[in-house]
């Protein structure tokens, strides 16, 4: 006779709320829902934001959340779900960190918490309440946790970085164009 597993209900509880929050902010971005700007606000958002090209930018953060939480909270390829999820939350930390840790002064403290919990998801993988062990785990192997994460934070690194670029050189600008 088969008990329920407190470590497996926990993962399960996890990770439908985790996919549930980051599949809402996801649909906010891509779609408008929940009060969102939809593709068109958050391109003109991570436009402003530094992020280049906006609305490739736009697309892989909707997807990267909305996606990964959905497939979360399903638990449906784990690792992937929460490596994409981690590193759209990467994303938004870049943005927030100027402002500090704090979430109630604008700092990174939600969307790092997100994207932790999400990371720590994809790794520990989805437990027994899941598709994926539904599935016999063929989209939560060992290799699929290693090739996810290291795309996940190469991609993650990339735009970052380009972002970084970006935001310093239009810094600089701004300053050469006050001290003419």
């Amino acid at each position: 006779m088969t008990c329920f597993n407190r470590r497996d209900l926990g993962l399960f509880v996890l990770r439908v709320g985790t996919g549930a929050v980051l599949a809402a902010h996801g649909s906010q971005k891509l779609v408008g829902w929940f009060g969102g700007g939809g593709i068109e606000g958050t391109t003109a958002a991570m436009e402003a934001m530094g992020f280049h090209p906006p609305k490739h930018s736009a697309v892989a953060a909707g997807l990267g959340e909305g996606a990964g939480g959905v497939l979360l909270a399903l638990g449906l390829a784990t690792p992937a779900a929460g490596a994409a999820a981690a590193g759209a939350m990467a994303g938004a930390v870049a943005v927030h960190a100027p402002a500090g840790f704090f979430a109630q002064g604008g700092g990174y403290e939600y969307p790092a918490f997100l994207g932790f919990t999400a990371a720590a998801i994809g790794l520990a993988g989805p437990g027994r309440y899941s598709l994926d062990h539904l599935t016999c785990h063929v989209l939560d192997r060992p290799w699929v946790v290693g090739l996810a994460f290291v795309g996940a934070a190469a991609a993650a690194a990339a735009v970052v970085g380009k972002r970084a670029k970006g935001v310093s050189a239009a810094r600089e600008d701004a300053l050469g164009d006050d001290s003419a």
